[in-house]
């Protein structure tokens, strides 16, 4: 049994930073808020960073997750990138560090393993398998799929927290829509 709890997910990035937060109350997550952190418009890397431990820090002293889900940044060719985004990730990981929330990273194969079943499932994918999950509205979704990236990963770690339901053994999709009807819209 999982105990009641907040977790809040996060995609790091310096153009745009994904949020997702997951209330996880007897066993079953609900979704309480998602969205990005646009930071286009930001031409020095600095206050980018800083814009980026105030958001998290805002969003921790608002909604009081427990803990904190980000991606891990995948490797690269790009090095200038792969700076940019491990720095993005320090910081958001330093303002969870600063309010005390513990803190778990996940590969991107693994986010997208855990919610489709595919490591190398598109965005779009994770998105729609979310909404379904999580039985949010179309007209909630939101056009940066970078929301539900960072709703991804806070999804992936409930996950590994003992949910029975992905304790189950699945055979393949068919098998795992006929175990889970209340979670699946069928059409």
């Amino acid at each position: 049994m999982i105990q009641d709890q907040m977790i809040l997910g996060i995609d790091p990035g310096t153009t745009v930073m994904g949020y997702g937060l997951l209330q996880i109350k007897g066993n079953k997550p609900y979704l309480v808020a998602m969205g990005v952190l646009d930071l286009k418009k930001y031409t020095d890397p600095y206050q980018k960073l800083e814009r980026i431990f105030a958001r998290t820090l805002s969003l921790i002293d608002e909604f009081k997750p427990d803990c904190l889900a980000i991606e891990a940044p995948f490797f690269g060719k790009n090095v200038q990138s792969m700076l940019k985004l491990g720095r993005a990730q320090g910081v958001a990981i330093s303002a969870a560090l600063y309010r005390g929330l513990s803190i778990t990273e996940y590969m991107p194969l693994k986010i997208k393993m855990a919610i489709t079943g595919n490591g190398q499932a598109s965005k779009e994918q994770v998105a729609d398998m979310l909404r379904r999950f999580l039985k949010i509205p179309q007209e909630q979704m939101l056009p940066q799929l970078d929301a539900t990236d960072g709703l991804a990963a806070a999804y992936c770690h409930f996950l590994q927290l003992g949910n029975p339901v992905s304790e189950r053994p699945y055979r393949n999709w068919k098998d795992f829509v006929n175990k889970n009807q209340d979670r699946v819209k069928k059409g």
